[in-house]
């Protein structure tokens, strides 16, 4: 028996083994929906005026909120964008199974979504913070930090509405990066510098290798995964394509249910953490006596830290003990734009190290910090934390173990007092990307279960490419690697499809490499040229 194409008409409606997409939403799911939406938002601006008037400080105008205000919502929009572009890669087998009817597909994901983005680690969230250019984060509350942020969202949200309008199942990862590169590239060009100098490539390689293995990887293992399938399960109907509606057996239904939601949690807990990471950025600069550093850190914590510090600024100084000339920030800010060793690169780095330490322990805590002086003390904390990876990274300068040991114990304990995320952070970005998996599903979902290969998904296929998926995106999170949820997936229907012998509709195979082509040069472009266009308006 063969399998039906996409292309044939059966003369029963009830034969036709496409899901019903097309239905409006009822009045509760609406009230759900807008009702969760303002609840976000006034969580939000609950949470933002809370954490001020925590600080103490007198609000004297109004301006940083209203930057504030407009960044948050552009930040929160690229996440609900991301949720109604990336979603659909999560819902598309258990819809075209009939697993699960499309509205409840949609809602699960929606929520597991959420769940991922609360449960998440930050790792890659910083991750995405490290490919940028370390002199825009030093001042991130600038013109120029202004500029990047808002470039860098504004390029990302264009690609993905354009993609998501014509059906194309892009990255929003690839974007984003693609933008952070456009942004490095063009602030590093308007100083007058070799435009390669703006971004630290090492880091934006090992990024391009996990979004270029990811989608090789899911076509791979799930073209292996459904043969092993196939010679272990005998069942013909798992690899035909379904008759009208007919759900699968009770256990593969299970497992796309299952697979369905290991890739929505794993989706939120990957995508949901660049938004965080950039809306971080954001508050750094628009409220640095909030959150510049991790005001909850305890008393106690700090005073260790403060000891570290000194313990810290000892050892380096015996390694090398000349005497510093230079000022130890403009050495280490020289250092990280051209990272080659000098004679006074260790020396600053214990100066500013022991610097760190007298003042955290004059504070008493991180709390104790005053407000005008938040900014200063995280950008030396930044800057010496970005100077000890820069140098470990590419073995510049050779440590005594021991010496290594407490360099590298307060690099942590830096990292810990500067890169954190509030809960009210995770919440605004979870419902932002949940809420966005509820709307404008049905392009994408098409493309994936209809487009991509010549006949429609089996009920083993489904399976296949979505736990391939599931474990693909989950390990990268581990690790803290931004992959592509989007080309995991697609790529693992192709595989399927080549594996069952099905073919593949190399137009929408074409469109598909040609977007997974495109998203990095156009992003590239797009952002250097709002981020030059944005600096001169500010």
């Amino acid at each position: 028996m063969t399998t039906p194409t996409l292309t044939s008409h059966p003369t029963l409606a009830t034969a036709d083994p496409r899901p019903r997409l097309h239905h409006k939403p009822g009045r509760n799911t609406l009230i759900l929906f807008f009702g969760l939406l303002l609840g976000g938002l006034f969580y939000t601006a609950w949470s933002l005026f809370r954490d001020i008037d925590a600080t103490g400080t007198v609000i004297t105008t109004w301006t940083p909120f209203l930057l504030l205000g407009v960044a948050l919502l552009i930040a929160l929009g690229f996440e609900f964008v991301n949720g109604f572009h990336d979603t659909a890669n999560a819902v598309a087998t258990v819809i075209y199974t009939h697993s699960l009817p499309a509205s409840v597909a949609v809602v699960w994901s929606g929520f597991f979504n959420f769940l991922g983005v609360l449960l998440s680690s930050g790792a890659v969230a910083f991750g995405i913070i490290a490919l940028l250019p370390v002199e825009l984060i030093l001042k991130v509350g600038s013109s120029a930090g202004f500029a990047m942020v808002f470039a860098l969202l504004l390029s990302a949200i264009i690609w993905n509405l354009g993609t998501w309008w014509l059906g194309l199942p892009a990255s929003s990862s690839h974007t984003l990066i693609g933008s952070i590169i456009g942004v490095g590239v063009a602030n590093a060009l308007m100083h007058g510098r070799d435009g390669t100098s703006g971004v630290d490539w090492s880091q934006a390689a090992k990024v391009g290798y996990s979004l270029l293995l990811s989608p090789l990887v899911g076509f791979a293992c799930a073209a292996l995964l459904l043969l092993a399938l196939r010679h272990l399960v005998k069942r013909q109907d798992l690899y035909q394509a379904p008759v009208g509606n007919t759900p699968p057996p009770w256990w593969i239904r299970g497992l796309l249910i299952l697979t369905c939601t290991g890739v929505s949690f794993a989706h939120g807990s990957n995508d949901g953490q660049k938004g965080m990471g950039l809306i971080m950025l954001i508050l750094v600069g628009t409220l640095p006596m909030a959150y510049a550093l991790n005001r909850t850190m305890p008393a106690e914590q700090s005073l260790q830290f403060a000891a570290v510090a000194e313990v810290t600024q000892h050892a380096l100084q015996r390694s090398a003990p000349q005497l510093l000339t230079a000022d130890p920030r403009q050495t280490l800010s020289d250092f990280i734009r051209q990272p080659t060793a000098s004679p006074e690169l260790v020396p600053a780095l214990a100066a500013l190290a022991g610097s760190i330490g007298e003042e955290v322990k004059g504070y008493g805590s991180l709390n104790r910090v005053p407000a005008e002086a938040m900014a200063n003390v995280r950008n030396d904390m930044y800057l010496t934390s970005e100077t000890i990876r820069l140098i470990n990274k590419h073995q510049l300068v050779t440590f005594t173990p021991d010496t290594q040991d407490k360099v590298q114990l307060f690099k942590r304990q830096l990292d810990d007092a500067t890169r954190y995320i509030p809960l009210w952070v995770k919440i605004a970005v979870a419902i932002a990307l949940g809420l966005g998996t509820m709307v404008g599903w049905r392009r994408i979902v098409v493309t994936v279960g209809e487009k991509i290969g010549k006949t429609h998904l089996t009920y083993a296929q489904g399976a296949s490419a979505e736990l391939v998926a599931m474990c693909t995106i989950g390990v990268a999170d581990m690790y803290g690697m931004p992959v592509s949820t989007t080309h995991v997936l697609s790529s693992g229907v192709a595989g399927t499809m080549v594996a069952n012998g099905s073919g593949l509709q190399m137009r929408t195979i074409v469109n598909l490499m040609m977007a997974w082509v495109l998203t990095l040069p156009a992003a590239i472009v797009m952002a250097g040229g709002l981020y030059w266009i944005l600096r001169q308006v500010f």
